[in-house]
């Protein structure tokens, strides 16, 4: 079972990095790439076992980049992880 703090730092990380992105962020913010943004949102389980990092990072940037994506779905998977 995986930590409730961490998961809820990890789903925190996340909505913080969807609300903040946009599609042209790169360009008004010189040096931003999203791929910084998920590796922050990845960092609490990265090393936690049971964890595939590159798989969470994949749906990461879709969560962050695809307005229209089920970010509900994924909430309820990882808090029904550290249960």
């Amino acid at each position: 079972m995986i930590d409730r703090a961490d998961v809820e730092e990890l789903i925190f990380r996340v909505a913080e990095c969807a609300f903040r992105y946009h599609p042209s962020r790169s360009a008004t913010e010189p040096g931003y790439t999203v791929e910084e943004d998920v590796a922050w949102c990845v960092e609490p389980l990265s090393s936690k076992e049971g964890v595939d990092a590159e798989a969470l990072a994949r749906r990461i940037q879709l969560l962050i980049t695809n307005p229209t994506a089920d970010r509900r779905a994924f909430i309820e998977e990882w808090e029904s992880r550290s249960q």
